[in-house]
């Protein structure tokens, strides 16, 4: 017997009629349950992918927030994984350190400790994993590896779960190791032991963020293996290998997805959520990235389980990913156990999965299905091998303890190619006559069958539409408290924190404040800091800012630049127009390129102060004109910069410098204007401050 009627006519994609072939699935505890549940969750970091989204209005702020974390209302995700920030460029940009220096401690800085305050505020229970991508340059005591004297990691991470600890009262639940790079065998085991010596005993260690390797060394070294309690691997493509299974411990996708979030994602991420366990026994899967909020025009765009890059506009965009991920999150929790292979999970004969998952009490019964297409569920990564779906009629056999549920809900999505998502529908309950379920399940479709009464599509008012970066821009760096990370910019080398200036003329400033190359994630050797604003199709622009050198441990030049045409790890390949100064030498360069290999100008400089110099570029077609302190310094032709890109700020090597008084105008509005002409219209941003 299939739905009734009422049912099929409001859950039409789970209805037949049809005499096609049905195929029965048993959902039976009777030979036992599979393995524990440890949730499903998303990644603010590797790097920076969050750094927009503290700077959105409180309204839409907050339900981005939700969507991402509030139970029974979107993504509702158990667990929120974190960058500890290393002070290098980890994929979007640079996330400050804790610890910039070995005397220097601060667990204000960056915007992780507010988003998982954020994330406990809205679900207690939520767990949190920390991960380094890079380290800051002391730890390696001159070299490239972290592991030369592993004291100094092992310090340095237990002093970051302190500090979330003593200053946001956070509890961290998991740290890796070092995100996809080497581990060390003895490194791993001092972490356990430096954890265990501060009471952090709760603490797990998931090892090591990569491939399989450590599966070698956990079944030769019996001490590696008490230290390790989860095996998280990234990209896995759903597949594990028998001697990590064999090794008892529970098996984490620590970093999966990382694909682009349109309708063709949305079906990546829903296979993955089952296909993970039924192929591989993973038992957690984690999405890179939890957000895609930083600048589109930055590597791996809409990377995220949702969109949130435009916080001058207040515009959002609640993506399918965060619906495949409810069918899943918003009817289970960790600690609840999968049903065994056969008895609840596996594959669909004409294609497509199921999961069925069980409370800790045994009083509650999930069961995921979906069936996504090869061509509508590509991920980014590994290959996809061919397969075909087809739709088919299927009954579920609910046996064991099951076979006395009587009644059971229904969530169904319908991911479309050619027309308007069906995405997370409404409820419905549906009587289960002698254990019973009969379905219809079309091509690219999540069904949840549970007996849970919860589930909430959450829906929040239209958010503001999405609006280009606002010209005229100002930023003075003075509504900010110290060591803030400031609005809208998008740090890809070095770190630039807001400071107080010796100079009461100044007051705030910005500072490049990091004196040593750090222990890189990325593999380009990236030297030249530089923190990036604005609209990447900016072409006519006029920009200007304050600069200074520190007579103490400072760089060596400062440049402004506009037109910048790339960030990530491929930031020392940037190309633009970068205008440096070298006041030591009072020279002048001009370059199409941050590594300052393209060399157009050079002169001196006959205006330079001792202290603070203003500078100014104006880019308006193939023309370009520098001036310092008000006084023209160049005027060129371009002949091969790229025709538009972000405006840049940087240094010429590592070492303290300061910014101060950003100015942006738009130069076919802005000619022949003074900026007090224009004040009135000059966006000023309201900063958030750190808790």
């Amino acid at each position: 017997m299939f739905l009734t009627p009422v049912a099929c006519c409001i859950l039409c994609y789970l209805c037949s009629n049809s005499n096609a072939e049905e195929v029965t699935y048993p959902v039976d505890d009777t030979p036992g349950l599979g393995r524990r549940f440890d949730g499903i969750g998303g990644l603010s970091g590797g790097g920076a992918t969050s750094v927009l989204l503290q700077n959105y209005p409180e309204q839409q702020r907050n339900e981005i927030l939700d969507y991402l974390f509030k139970p029974n209302f979107g993504a509702s995700l158990h667990l929120l994984k974190v960058e500890i920030g290393g002070d290098a460029q980890s994929t979007e940009g640079t996330e400050a350190s804790h610890m910039h220096n070995s005397w220097d401690e601060n667990y204000n800085r960056g915007y992780e400790w507010w988003l998982m305050k954020e994330a406990k505020k809205r679900n207690p229970d939520i767990l949190l994993y920390g991960l380094p991508w890079a380290w800051p340059g002391w730890i390696g005591n001159g070299t490239r590896d972290p592991y030369t004297d592993i004291e100094l990691p092992a310090n340095y991470i237990v002093k970051w779960v302190l500090g979330a600890k003593k200053y946001h009262n956070l509890t961290i639940d998991f740290i890796g190791i070092w995100n996809e790079q080497a581990y060390d065998v003895k490194y791993i085991k001092l972490l356990r032991k430096v954890l265990d010596n501060n009471s952090l005993q709760h603490v797990r260690i998931v090892a090591a963020d990569g491939g399989w390797g450590i599966v070698n060394d956990i079944n030769r070294d019996s001490d590696l293996a008490k230290a390790i309690d989860y095996i998280g691997v990234h990209y896995p493509g759903t597949e594990s290998v028998m001697s990590a299974v064999q090794t008892g411990k529970q098996l984490w996708s620590s970093e999966d997805f990382s694909t682009f979030n349109d309708n063709i994602g949305g079906g990546c991420w829903a296979r993955l959520l089952n296909q993970n366990y039924v192929n591989g026994r993973f038992t957690g899967t984690i999405s890179w990235n939890l957000i895609a909020s930083y600048y589109d025009a930055l590597p791996f765009a809409r990377n995220g389980l949702m969109t949130a890059n435009s916080p001058w506009s207040g515009s959002y965009v609640v993506n399918s990913p965060i619906w495949m991920s409810a069918h899943t999150t918003q009817f289970t929790l960790p600690g609840w156990k999968y049903l065994s292979h056969g008895s609840g999970v596996g594959k669909l004969k004409y294609g497509g999965s199921y999961v069925s998952l069980v409370s800790p009490d045994g009083k509650d019964l999930t069961i995921v299905i979906e069936t996504m297409s090869h061509d509508h569920s590509i991920c980014v990564r590994p290959p996809l091998p061919a397969y075909t779906v087809a739709q088919q009629n299927i009954t579920i056999q609910l046996g064991g303890s099951f076979a006395k549920i009587t009644e059971v809900t229904a969530w169904y999505s319908q991911l479309r190619f050619d027309g308007k998502n069906d995405t997370f529908m409404q409820k419905v309950d549906i009587k289960v006559p002698n254990g019973l379920i009969h379905l219809r399940l079309d091509v690219d479709q999540v069904v949840t069958i549970t007996t849970l009464k919860v589930g909430q599509k959450g829906i929040y008012p239209n958010p503001p539409p999405s609006k280009p970066f606002p010209v005229p821009y100002k930023e003075d760096f003075e509504a900010y408290e110290e060591v803030s990370h400031p609005n809208n910019f998008a740090q890809q080398v070095g770190v630039f924190e807001v400071r107080k200036s010796e100079d009461t003329q100044h007051g705030n400033i910005l500072r490049q404040v990091i004196l040593h190359s750090p222990i890189h994630w990325c593999p380009n050797n990236l030297v030249f800091p530089i923190n990036l604003i604005g609209n990447f199709n900016w072409t006519d622009i006029s920009v200007s800012v304050d600069v200074q050198i520190s007579k103490e441990n400072g760089t060596d030049g400062v440049f402004l630049a506009a037109r910048v045409d790339k960030g990530g790890c491929q930031s020392f390949y940037a190309n633009g127009v970068f205008f440096y100064i070298f006041p030591a030498s009072k020279m002048y360069y001009l370059t199409y390129d941050l590594s300052r290999t393209q060399l157009v100008a050079k002169g001196p400089i006959s205006n330079l102060q001792d202290g603070w110099n203003n500078l100014e570029l104006i880019v308006e077609g193939y023309q370009l004109r520098g001036s310092v302190n008000g006084q023209l310094t160049f005027e060129h032709t371009i002949d091969k910069a790229p025709l538009s890109g972000f405006i840049g700020i940087g240094t010429s090597s590592y070492g303290i410098a300061d910014f101060d008084n950003l100015h942006i105008f738009d130069t076919n509005k802005s000619t022949d204007i003074s900026y007090e002409e224009h004040i009135d219209e000059t966006l000023y941003f309201v900063p958030r401050h750190n808790p």
